[in-house]
């Protein structure tokens, strides 16, 4: 049979599209001999096909390095790296205008966790090949992995203005915003009314056009209704995202990222829900299939764990709130624990599950260990704004208010712009605890300003006015926090509360002063539910965490 190099790259080339890439290797192998024999004996060469198949004998070897060293974090041995690396450079030297080489080089480097090394390599092709969109496309996606947002959306954007149509662009300009603006979402308790998050709106509303052009080049696109769904969810639009992840369930039924993304939105519906015990049952049983049946290789197990923890942890907070027994409630709060636990089995060194058992015994009272889970946390993450915030929260609580303001400020030092409201409002509550009125007053206006309809800094303004004996002020706070954000059920009890010992409605002195309100001898009802520590909920698959707010009611 004569040896035909054209045919062994076809056949190798099938093999790559069928996720065979060690076979592929094997025809790739062929081609090349039979190409640099040919150019022996006849003194012919084909240099256009021997840099093709090079390429494509690259990107395989990568493909089955990668299958053997699946388990995460764990690259490939520098002797490898460099025999890919090899390849390609044979390639260049056959051919050094291709770009596409190049091109490989920042994707492969990109994919073997060489982030640093593929900007290198993507910036210089670039530099000679401006209109490789290609090549801008893998800058903007190496950026991403780099966390430098700025970057990465700079060439997102530059490759739309010279390719609007551009599918893979679309989804991840998209999966960038979403990062940058729909990471933290401030759930029931904590939200800030229909203006607070003009940015995140209209950063949902760049995104969704982006998901949108997506699917309409490519409807089958699971993944891409997933997204789709997230921008839904941000602005707000609930009904709209469940049915993008009902149309991706139907597309891809089988694939655990998307049961996955299905289950935190049953929770966040179960958030909003009067009865959300049918959801979360649901949540957990879709949770618990995917720990079962996940391949560890795409969904990580830590993840798994992770996104159990959250049903479990909104499970033991419904039952908080509902008030559904002792023995259940306690039941609840160890099942809570032991998946938090193991998600951090998983992986000791992962900031947001400490930082989740952290808020867990928050949540149950238990200050001491939420500290002790805080700093770990902080310890992993030094910059964590959030952090930092729930851990001046639990020495508030402590009543170690010196450390607790040193701790908050140190908060909110690390800020953005996007969370320093809530350390603000976290603040000027420690300062009203500590009756120190103007600086509380300028901390709540500050926070309000940033954000104007901040449903927990209009809730403690109120407090902070009935400190001072003024109630019409008080009760109008009150009313501004439930406008807000109508399941603060703190802002309900502390407005019932206000107008009932208001001295206007009881045409005399009030049975309890603004002084004995407030003061240490009185207890501040603070039972282990969401209306009083107010948390956050999640929108990807990363488990971000937004400040836990304190929102004190009235005794």
């Amino acid at each position: 049979m004569p040896k035909n190099a054209h045919a062994h790259f076809i056949l190798g080339l099938m093999y790559q599209r069928l996720g065979q890439p060690m076979k592929a290797v094997v025809e790739f192998q062929k081609s090349t001999e039979i190409l640099k024999q040919s150019e022996e004996e006849t003194g012919q060469s084909r240099p256009q096909l021997l840099s093709l198949v090079q390429i494509h004998h690259a990107q395989c070897l990568l493909q089955g390095k990668i299958g053997e060293h699946c388990i995460p974090d764990k690259g490939l041995q520098d002797e490898e790296i460099q025999d890919i690396v090899c390849k390609l450079k044979e390639s260049v030297q056959a051919d050094n205008q291709q770009a596409s080489v190049w091109n490989t080089l920042g994707l492969l480097l990109l994919k073997t966790g060489h982030v640093q090394s593929s900007i290198s390599i993507l910036s210089s092709l670039l530099s000679v090949a401006p209109d490789n969109l290609d090549a801008l496309a893998n800058l903007g996606v190496a950026y991403l992995h780099s966390g430098e947002l700025e970057y990465s959306a700079r060439c997102f954007q530059a490759l739309l203005m010279k390719d609007k149509h551009h599918s893979g662009v679309l989804i991840n300009y998209g999966a960038l915003l979403l990062c940058k603006y729909g990471s933290v979402v401030a759930g029931s308790g904590a939200r800030g009314g229909q203006g607070a998050y003009a940015t995140q709106i209209a950063a949902a509303s760049a995104a969704q056009q982006c998901f949108a052009a997506a699917v309409k080049a490519d409807p089958k696109g699971g993944h891409i209704w997933v997204n789709l769904a997230s921008t839904y969810s941000l602005a707000g639009d609930h009904i709209s995202a469940s049915r993008c992840l009902e149309q991706a369930s139907k597309l891809e039924p089988n694939r655990m990222s998307i049961r996955y993304a299905v289950a935190i939105n049953r929770v966040k519906d179960a958030e909003r829900s009067q009865d959300p015990t049918q959801q979360l049952s649901w949540a957990a049983n879709e949770m618990a299939s995917i720990l079962r049946e996940g391949d560890p290789a795409i969904v990580q197990p830590c993840m798994a764990w992770a996104g159990l923890a959250m049903v479990d942890k909104a499970r033991h907070e419904t039952a908080a709130a509902f008030e559904g027994g002792e023995t259940d409630l306690k039941e609840v709060e160890e099942r809570a624990l032991y998946t938090l636990q193991q998600a951090i089995e998983e992986d000791p060194d992962d900031a947001v599950q400490w930082h989740q058992l952290g808020l867990h015994t928050l949540c149950t009272l238990q200050f001491k260990d939420a500290q002790s889970y805080l700093k770990t946390a902080i310890a992993r993450r030094k910059g964590c704004s959030s952090a930092w915030s729930n851990l001046g929260i639990t020495l508030q609580l402590s009543e170690d208010l010196s450390l607790a303001e040193d701790v908050y400020k140190r908060a909110l030092s690390l800020a953005t712009s996007e969370q320093a409201h809530s350390v603000l409002s976290n603040l000027g509550n420690l300062y009203r605890q500590q009756k120190r009125f103007v600086d509380a007053h300028q901390a709540f206006a500050k926070a309000l300003e940033i954000c104007p309809s901040y449903a927990p800094a209009c809730n403690n303004l109120g407090l902070l006015y009935i400190a001072e004996g003024r109630w019409q002020e008080a009760i109008a706070c009150f009313d501004q926090a439930l406008l807000a954000d109508p399941l603060l059920d703190a802002a309900k009890s502390n407005k019932m509360k206000a107008v009932a010992l208001s001295p206007s409605c009881m045409n005399g002195d009030s049975p309890m002063s603004p002084t004995i309100l407030n003061s240490p001898e009185t207890p501040l009802d603070l039972p282990p539910s969401s209306s009083v520590l107010t948390d956050a909920t999640h929108v990807i698959s990363e488990h971000n965490v937004n400040s836990m707010e304190l929102a004190f009611k009235i005794e």
